[in-house]
């Protein structure tokens, strides 16, 4: 008889039962950049399953955990050391906070006999990011990991998503597990699921609709993040109904559909904004009413009753008093509402539509050179609108939503509530790691792209396909245009002086670039870059003082829609920005 030996596990410590229990939820890349409090982490991910992706600074790991997430579905993990190394996060992590993005970000920290000491490179993480984190953890016992990471894991993604950090101190991680199981029960009994949707209420919501002769429905970032645009399709269609979408919601109701407005609000269509005035019903499916599509809330749909559906409590009635709302995932709900709807007799309305779509169309004209406009309405013809697209936040942002026309939700990616500059490069990068076979556009301003170009290495080394496209005006274009319309064009701090030959620069990291400053070459070349096989930069020069048209003053309703450049003296914005 022969004894078969029992191998015993071997000894981990608190990183690497961490790495392990990321492992388990089938973590593919963490992204960061590494330092003396992480170590021990960092220590664990060699010869990990989980790839490590060195970034340049640590606000580009959180944009690259962003967009991973976004155009995947799944949390995007960060890593990075105390004091700066944590802070620099912040940004990041606001940015997913606003736009409900579910990231976990590590910290390390100091040990934690000199918490609160003042120790080398401590910060109070947790409490700097307290209003921007849905949940976050400060972990003093080495065996609390793996229910930490847990909860973590399961916290950021249900429900409303959105970042949740995890301040790791040296010792804490460095320490012996001796915890046992990797996959302990959670312990969040105030952690409250989401409802499914209420029948009482769907019901009323769905009575609301009888007798509608003006239906509007209006996408928000939460239909994008459950995935209801097969629903909304139909619900659309059964209503015959048109719908309008905000900047975040983009992609998640086809914009070449024919019941399509495209987005709403403040450099919306002018259609988009004809119906918002006129509408006598609207359905908010995930939007927050925000003060981008709703300046003033008194003259918002004055004619209409009010519908809402959001899976946060928190937004029923915080900007608008709806007549009828319904707190629960987006696509279940519409699912459920269709079967309770009827068909509208909406012919008279679409056809109102259909004439403010064709006296106020969207347009630009070339005659003063290469506009930004017919850069990115080539980009979207030259790649059939299938790329992926991110952006920074300015006018290219507001020009590439209303010309780049987007057909799928996960394929609109830009930072909508915080307006973050330095967000399209990196968020790019991190959906091509997650979408590798899928062509990504980076578009980007001229003043965006240099607060995050240092990723040019991060591309270089991974050998990442992404497309960046900067539309350099040689400005930070959206303020100069506020500035000239509302402030006597006293230009102050708008001026971008200085930029670099982007081509060149490109070069430096040993990346293609391209370059564009005419409308006869822009078609040829953009098909080249778009061709070709590997990272590339194009670098388009456009006009320096075009316009983004049209546009809603701050504070202001779509009732003072400004359709092309006033002749005379506007008053000064009401709204922040």
């Amino acid at each position: 008889m022969t004894k078969t030996a029992t191998k015993k596990p071997q000894p981990i410590n608190g990183a690497q039962a961490l790495v392990q229990c990321l492992e388990n939820f089938g973590v593919e890349y963490i992204w960061g950049l590494s330092g003396g409090a992480a170590i021990p982490i960092f220590d664990a991910l060699v010869g990990s399953k989980i790839k490590l992706i060195l970034t340049r600074h640590e606000q580009g790991a959180t944009h690259m955990a962003d967009g991973y997430a976004r155009a995947t579905g799944r949390p995007g993990v960060v890593l990075v050391t105390s004091g700066p190394g944590a802070t620099n996060t912040v940004t990041g992590i606001l940015t997913a906070h606003m736009d409900s993005v579910p990231i976990i970000v590590l910290t390390g920290q100091t040990i934690t006999s000199m918490l609160g000491k003042d120790a080398f490179q401590e910060a109070d993480i947790v409490g700097i990011t307290m209003p921007i984190v849905k949940h976050s953890y400060l972990v003093k016992n080495t065996n609390d990991i793996p229910r930490v990471i847990k909860e973590a894991w399961h916290i950021c993604q249900t429900g409303r998503p959105g970042p949740v950090l995890i301040d790791l101190p040296k010792d804490i991680t460095s320490a012996p597990f001796t915890g046992g199981t990797l996959n302990p029960e959670m312990d969040i009994p105030g952690y409250k699921e989401l409802p499914k949707p209420n029948q009482h209420d769907v019901l009323k919501m769905a009575g609301m609709f009888k007798g509608s002769k003006k239906p509007l429905l209006l996408v928000g970032h939460g239909a994008v993040i459950a995935r209801a645009g097969d629903a909304i399709k139909k619900l659309a269609e059964k209503l015959n109904a048109p719908v309008t979408n905000t900047l975040l919601g983009k992609g998640e109701f086809p914009e070449t559909h024919p019941l399509s407005l495209g987005m709403l609000g403040m450099h919306g269509t002018a259609y988009a904004n004809k119906a918002i005035i006129n509408c006598d019903l609207i359905l908010s499916i995930g939007s927050r009413w925000d003060d981008r599509i709703n300046g003033d809330n008194r003259e918002f749909c004055v004619k209409a009753k009010k519908l809402h559906i959001d899976a946060d409590f928190s937004e029923i009635n915080k900007i608008v008093k709806p007549d009828a709302w319904v707190v629960a995932d987006a696509r279940e709900t519409v699912e459920e509402l269709i079967k309770h709807v009827a068909p509208l007799d909406t012919k008279e309305w679409l056809a109102e539509l259909a004439f403010y779509r064709k006296e106020f169309p969207l347009k630009y004209e070339n005659d003063k050179g290469l506009t930004a406009q017919y850069v990115l309405d080539t980009c979207y013809k030259v790649t059939n609108g299938r790329a992926i697209v991110t952006t920074d936040v300015g006018q290219h942002q507001m020009w590439a939503a209303q010309f780049y026309l987007s057909g799928r939700g996960d394929h609109w990616i830009s930072s909508g509530g915080a307006g973050t500059m330095g967000f399209g490069f990196p968020a790019a990068i991190g959906a091509q790691f997650g979408k590798p076979k899928n062509l990504v556009v980076a578009i980007v301003g001229d003043g965006g792209f240099q607060m995050t170009l240092s990723e040019l290495s991060t591309m270089f080394i991974h050998k990442l396909p992404v497309k960046v496209l900067i539309i350099d005006n040689k400005y930070l274009g959206m303020v100069r245009q506020w500035q000239e319309l509302f402030f006597e064009n006293r230009l102050s701090g708008v001026d971008l002086e200085g930029n670099p030959d982007f081509v060149k620069l490109a070069e430096a990291y040993g990346i293609k670039g391209f370059h564009i400053n005419t409308v006869e070459r822009c078609h040829d070349v953009m098909k080249q870059a778009m061709e070709y096989p590997g990272p590339c930069v194009i670098h388009a020069e456009v006009i320096k003082e075009g316009n983004v048209y049209p546009m809603v003053p701050a504070g202001k309703s779509a009732f003072h829609m400004i359709i092309e450049k006033p002749t005379g003296k506007l008053e000064k914005p009401t709204g922040s920005t």
